[in-house]
């Protein structure tokens, strides 16, 4: 395995911290994903400014589309959040088992190409292994509805991010558009919503966590996201993150001695989830993937 895809797995574990992180935090989902887009947003814009690492604008068409894709990630968030408020860590992340499948539909439709059914077949065995990983529970319907609807919205926005960083935008330019779409998504739903209030303070062991939250696991971890996407596909990103649950419900059990989600059926779904991740690089090196990794960079 190459270097890269080591960083990708790293990446993954930053990203299981998210999951432990919307536990611990006591805002409720629409007001927590505010909260953490406007301090990402800030933080994104105060370092851009001062390393001057990537230009604080962009061409009028590609910022439309990087708010549009912002959208989509407001609403990802407050679906992943609120899913977890819902049910609980573990169905939630049952539900989102089903990113692999949705994107091996979604990235082929976006991309105009036939799909691949390789990815369909990949996509279809991860669906069982997280299940058993996570124990999902349909006595938790809600959540994992809601879960669902974030696992869709989750295969959209890396195919559209992709095509953004392939025409040559910089990784931390679009990170600082969409969050600020993101932040503005998320007040809208404040306000329709009513009965939240806006003015609702974080508490203030909330405030450590939402700053872990917006620095590490949403700056850093979404500008790096989209800079991977310069060498691998949606797919293959997101057949990655499904080692986001093991990473999570690990965590879960050794910060929160959550011992018993950790039962035979919990190795039979880890077992599944790696083998899908190493047949898809087996099956990589036979068949290129779209070019990735071989198109010109733009350093």
């Amino acid at each position: 395995m190459s270097s890269r895809y080591f960083q990708l797995q790293f990446l993954v574990l930053i990203l299981a911290f998210t999951a432990i992180l919307g536990r611990l935090i006591t805002l409720p989902a629409p007001l927590l994903v505010l909260w953490r887009t406007a301090l990402a947003a800030i933080i994104m814009f105060i370092w851009l400014a001062a390393s001057r690492r990537a230009p604080l604008t962009m061409p009028r068409k590609k910022m439309l589309s990087a708010c549009g894709v912002g959208i989509i990630l407001g609403l990802h968030w407050m679906t992943f959040f609120g899913s977890i408020q819902l049910a609980n860590i573990s169905v939630c992340l049952a539900g989102m088992a089903s990113t692999s499948l949705f994107t091996a539909l979604s990235e082929p439709l976006l991309d105009r190409r036939k799909p691949c059914w390789k990815e369909i077949l990949l996509g279809l065995m991860i669906v069982p292994g997280l299940a058993m990983v996570a124990g999902a529970s349909w006595d938790h319907a809600a959540g994992l509805g809601c879960a669902l609807v974030s696992a869709f919205l989750a295969s959209l926005f890396p195919v559209l991010n992709r095509k953004l960083t392939l025409a040559g935008q910089a990784p931390q330019t679009i990170t600082l558009y969409e969050l600020i779409s993101a932040c503005g998504t998320c007040l809208i739903a404040v306000l329709c919503i009513g009965d939240l209030r806006i003015s609702q303070m974080p508490s203030s062991s909330d405030w450590l966590w939402l700053l872990i939250l917006s620095g590490v696991c949403t700056v850093w971890a979404f500008s790096f996201h989209i800079h991977l996407l310069r060498y691998f596909t949606a797919f293959t990103t997101n057949l990655a993150v499904n080692f986001e649950p093991v990473y999570g419900i690990l965590l879960a059990a050794l910060l929160f001695q959550e011992y018993h989600e950790l039962n035979p059926m919990f190795y039979f779904g880890a077992l599944c989830i790696i083998a899908a991740n190493i047949l898809h690089v087996f099956i990589g090196k036979k068949t290129p993937e779209s070019g990735a990794g071989e198109l010109p960079l733009n350093k």
